[in-house]
C-alpha cells in the first residue's frame, strides 16, 4: 500500500505564500505520477499540479498556472508544492496523490492523501 503524509497547511494572508509537503512511502509499488490536489468544502477533489516520474512532465490547472509549483526530492522521499500569490479562492483542502502500479500490472492505482486544510484571507 502507498502511504501519504501531508504537512504544511496554515492560515495566510492574500498575495502571500505556503510550501506544502507530502512524504510517501511505496512499499513494492512503483510510482507512475505524482501531485496534488484540492478540494473545496461540498466539492469533488481537482488535481492542481501533477509529474510524471518517467518523464518529468508536469502538468497544472490553469486556475494555478504561473502561481504554484510542484516538485519532488526522490532522496527524501518526499513531493512539495508550492504556492505563491495565494488568494482566497484558493481556501481548500490540499492532498497529495499517487498513481503507481503492482509489480507485473500495466494499470496504475491512485492512491489519495488526507490533506493539510490552506485558508487564505481577504
Amino acid at each position: 500500500q502507498v502511504q501519504l503524509v501531508e504537512s504544511g497547511g496554515g492560515l495566510v494572508q492574500a498575495g502571500g505564500s505556503l510550501r506544502l509537503s507530502c512524504v510517501y512511502s511505496e512499499g513494492f509499488f512503483t510510482i507512475a505520477a505524482m501531485g496534488w490536489y484540492r478540494q473545496f468544502s461540498g466539492s469533488q477533489r481537482e488535481l492542481v499540479a501533477r509529474v510524471l516520474t518517467s518523464s518529468g512532465k508536469v502538468d497544472y490547472a490553469d486556475s494555478v498556472k504561473g502561481r504554484f509549483t510542484i516538485s519532488r526530492d526522490d532522496a527524501k522521499s518526499t513531493v512539495y508544492l508550492q504556492m505563491n500569490v495565494l488568494k482566497p479562492e484558493d481556501t481548500a483542502v490540499y492532498g497529495c496523490y499517487v498513481a503507481a502500479r503492482r509489480p507485473y500490472v500495466s494499470t496504475a492505482e491512485d492512491f489519495w492523501g488526507k490533506g493539510t486544510l490552506v485558508t487564505v484571507s481577504a
